[in-house]
């Protein structure tokens, strides 16, 4: 995992860069998104992984099946991240662009799981304080899962906050065996 991303990293790097520059962050956002959908559909990754295709044929290809959704730049790095033989990475270029978009934007995907449904005032308030405490626009993914027994799990990239009787069970469960 972290080889790829060594990998992806450059040309996520290198597409930020661009779409940055030309005021294009959101569109480039949507190809690339597009792009790693495509990659990782199982007819394209064989066509992708073909010894006898050239890395030409592999980003033709690539193109005509994503149609007009790509502008000449981003055909062009298409043409790039193939002559590299890397358009299997691009489920991690996406995503590195992403990450380096929402840095950008200040502005962070968060996943809470809670035990049970969170009404809207408390997504708010939720959010409003997980803004305050990460010091960015947070945008909510909330989830259930009964499980918890009751509290929530709140992740944030690498920010991980256990709220939850099921991680208060295991942290004692935990203390006890030590």
């Amino acid at each position: 995992m972290a080889e790829l991303t060594t990998l992806a990293r450059p040309y996520a790097k290198a597409a930020f860069e661009h779409a940055q520059a030309h005021q294009q962050l959101a569109s480039w956002s949507a190809m690339l998104g597009l792009a790693a959908a495509v990659s990782q559909d199982d007819t394209m990754r064989r066509v992708l992984k073909a010894p006898r295709l050239t890395s030409a044929d592999k980003a033709a290809t690539f193109i005509d099946v994503c149609g007009d959704k790509f502008d000449a730049k981003a055909q062009n790095f298409i043409h790039v991240v193939a002559e590299n033989d890397r358009l299997l990475l691009l489920p991690e270029i996406a995503a590195l662009f992403d990450l380096y978009k929402a840095e950008q934007e200040k502005s962070v995907d968060v996943e809470v799981t809670s035990a049970f449904a969170l009404n809207q005032e408390q997504q708010d308030k939720l959010a409003k304080v997980l803004s305050a405490r990460l010091d960015r626009e947070v945008r909510l993914q909330v989830a259930e899962d009964a499980a918890l027994i009751g509290g929530v799990v709140i992740r944030a990239g690498d920010l991980v906050i256990d709220g939850s009787i099921r991680g208060k069970i295991a942290k004692l469960a935990e203390a006890l065996k030590s």
